[in-house]
């Protein structure tokens, strides 16, 4: 499996697992009990990890996660 993203927003992570399985593409978020372990202080992010024959439709679901975020918060650098 390799890494398509780490983070510690969980609208972003439950978003994206969502968005990914409606693509056929299984993921797996790893890390979740050592970032709940560690408390509120989000040091230590959840990884969202695919199976590499599923990595190029799992960037473009995340590159779509990326469009919608700039263009709520009006960021048009990205």
């Amino acid at each position: 499996m390799q890494e398509l993203t780490r983070t510690n927003d969980p609208v972003l992570l439950s978003w994206l697992i969502h968005a990914l399985a409606d693509v056929a593409v299984e993921a797996v978020v790893f890390d979740v009990h050592t970032s709940i372990l560690e408390g509120s202080i989000s040091a230590i992010p959840r990884r969202i990890m695919v199976r590499e024959v599923d990595m190029a439709r799992a960037r473009r679901v995340l590159d779509e996660a990326e469009a919608i975020a700039a263009s709520e918060t009006g960021d048009v650098s990205s």
